[in-house]
């Protein structure tokens, strides 16, 4: 069979309430989320590892606050007096470390925030004192709020995120596949991110269902029990 050119067409993430699997991984982040939602004014941290559904559960938050998202890295274009008239969505905090418009911005952010009883939510990898933040005041500051963390997937989650990754390629898996890649693949978001990315591009690539067998040809083993 000639082997068929590879479109990776970029994934499109559903992002709704609906979509987002609660398993005791992530329970209590997102009980400490609906909370947030019901109060008048504060600031929280949302982190977890990479594919932990940080930003889902961002834009679930951020959809009846009628927030804004902004990734950190952009702050310091923003107009911040502007931003702070409601909620807030700050993402992938860490990644302002070391910048020292961006940390300011966001220190400034958060203290107009605050002062106006409105929300801000931060993402990140981690707790805020492992970011590198310099400014001693901003530190101090994202510190001191409650921290919603996801933790590693159990099976449950696992299977639920796969399960999402593939629906969000618009991929249909043989139900066998996703039984068989939670015994096999690294117990993380990015593990499972990677392997559905590349059974996508090698079933494009060969014309081939998206499958156990094609799962057992990546991973360089052999199907148990067969």
């Amino acid at each position: 069979m000639p082997q068929q050119l590879p479109f990776d067409l970029p994934a499109k993430p559903a992002l709704g309430r609906g979509d987002f699997f609660v398993s005791p991984a992530n329970a209590l982040a997102v009980a400490m989320i609906d909370r947030a939602a019901g109060n008048d004014g504060g600031k929280l941290v949302l982190s977890g590892p990479a594919g932990s559904g940080k930003t889902h559960l961002a834009h679930v938050w951020a959809g009846p606050a009628a927030a804004r998202i902004v990734a950190a890295r952009d702050l310091a274009g923003q107009d911040i007096a502007s931003l702070a008239t409601g909620a807030t969505v700050i993402e992938d905090a860490p990644e302002a470390a070391g910048d020292r418009a961006a940390e300011e911005a966001l220190f400034h952010l958060h203290n107009l925030l605050l002062a106006g009883r409105q929300w801000l939510l931060v993402t990140g990898r981690g707790a805020p004192r492992d970011w590198g933040l310099v400014l001693p005041d901003l530190q101090s500051r994202l510190e001191a709020a409650p921290l919603a963390a996801l933790m590693a997937p159990d099976d449950a989650l696992l299977s639920a995120v796969l399960a999402k990754l593939f629906a969000d390629r618009q991929i249909t898996p043989r139900p066998d596949l996703i039984p068989y890649l939670v015994t096999r693949i690294d117990r993380s978001f990015a593990a499972a991110a990677n392997m559905v990315a590349a059974l996508d591009r090698a079933a494009l690539a060969s014309g081939r269902p998206v499958g156990r067998a094609l799962a057992v040809q990546l991973l360089g083993a052999r199907p148990s029990g067969s």
